[in-house]
């Protein structure tokens, strides 16, 4: 237990000092389920000793929540919680900084009707678009970071003595984020030059497109004029760097909306809105998603895609070696967070708009005028596998290796 209680505390120093980068005077903002209260009081005191004017906490719970989905009236779905959309968007306006803490269940709405969770993903989407429009685009700073709960570690890990998951998923995540090793701050900034020299290679190519082949994907994405590929850390619009996901592994860019045709096939299952969506494939034409089947979760996919029109395009585009620490554990973790970051990996919906030369100024419409998606969704799923090969193809129609057998190959 003491050493448990000294990885905490410098896991939440790591949140605190590297994730969102807390500086003084700055708002934070704790977004958490009840269950990680112990390290949230660790992540508190790391905040105030900075120096962080206030740490504002908004609690949550599984067993509240499914008790909501199953219960309440059908048009608490459909009316967007203003309310909260108008606090946290004031925050962020004020400069706070935004620090999520999960410990999900992959199963906790299972069974619940996919329309009620479509219906309330998408007016909370809907309500928070000037947040997310912030968030998007770098303003405020951000991160997500995550704690084992019983029901996650019991799907993780069902082959482990169920007295021993917990402490088997703790010592996963510590790996993740390079907690074990002698100074993780350090460690983190060596693995953030390296991840921003492979960005810095992708930028100077420029490539006009990417050819993914793998088994059941043969897909062609072209990137917008003036693309940028961006990796783990940011900077804020106050120049305060923060690492947006923690573990993190990939290059992104934005893809061209328009540009996206063929099929991909997913490699991992997708957690989403409480259910699992497992064994799909997505196929697209001009950017839009014209069909997709999927052996587990067929309606949840469906809906998903159809919250809005935007939702029928992609709005990332991410690289992920199959080297990589996540990938090599064999952990399959029913949590985004970690899966994106052992596999290549596309995402459903809004892109960044740091990942366009100047995006970062531009407002909505100017964004869509160079060719990027928007929408009340950003969902990642991952297609990366030891046989995929990705190739870069240029403006004048050179087609190099960017990765083959599911590695960088440069």
């Amino acid at each position: 237990m003491p050493q448990l209680q000294a990885q905490l505390s410098k896991y939440a120093d790591l949140a605190v000092r590297i994730g969102v980068n807390v500086q003084p005077g700055q708002t934070l903002i704790v977004n958490a389920p009840i269950s990680a209260a112990e390290f949230v009081r660790l992540i508190t005191a790391k905040a105030y000793a900075i120096g962080a004017s206030l740490v504002k906490v908004n609690w949550s719970d599984e067993f509240i929540t499914r008790q909501q989905f199953e219960h309440a009236a059908t048009e608490v779905f459909t009316k967007p919680p203003t309310w909260f959309a108008g606090e946290i968007t004031e925050f962020a306006e004020n400069g706070a900084a935004f620090l999520h803490v999960i410990a999900e269940d992959p199963d906790a709405l299972k069974g619940i009707d996919p329309e009620r969770i479509a219906n309330f993903q998408k007016t909370r989407g809907e309500a928070l678009t000037k947040y997310r429009e912030l968030q998007m685009s770098d303003k405020v700073s951000w991160s997500i970071v995550a704690i084992p709960s019983q029901a996650w570690a019991d799907k993780v890990f069902p082959d482990v003595p169920a007295d021993e998951r917990v402490d088997k998923l703790w010592e996963a995540i510590f790996h993740t984020v390079r907690l074990d090793r002698e100074d993780p701050v350090a460690a983190w900034q060596e693995h953030l030059d390296t991840l921003e020299q492979k960005a810095n290679v992708l930028n100077a190519k420029k490539y006009k497109s990417l050819h993914y082949i793998a088994p059941g994907t043969d897909l062609s994405i072209e990137l917008p004029e003036g693309h940028l590929w961006a990796q783990g850390d940011s900077i804020n619009a106050k120049g305060h760097s923060f690492v947006a996901n923690m573990p993190t592994e990939e290059v992104f860019t934005a893809p061209l909306k328009t540009g996206v045709n063929g099929t991909v096939r997913a490699t991992k299952p997708l957690s989403y809105g409480g259910n699992i969506i497992d064994s799909f494939s997505i196929t697209f034409e001009q950017g839009r998603i014209v069909s997709v089947a999927a052996e587990q979760g067929q309606e949840a996919l469906e809906y998903l895609i159809g919250l809005d029109e935007g939702a029928k395009y992609l709005g990332e585009v991410a690289l992920v070696p199959h080297k990589s620490p996540i990938s090599e554990s064999n952990i399959l973790y029913f949590n985004t967070l970690f899966d994106e970051n052992a596999s290549n990996h596309l995402a459903i919906g809004t892109a960044y708009a740091f990942c366009l030369e100047g995006g970062k100024e531009m407002n909505k419409e100017e964004l869509i005028a160079h060719g990027l998606n928007t929408s009340v969704t950003h969902v990642d799923f991952m297609i990366g596998s030891a046989e995929m090969d990705i190739y870069g193809i240029t403006a004048d129609g050179t087609r190099e290796p960017v990765f083959l057998k599911g590695n960088w190959a440069f």
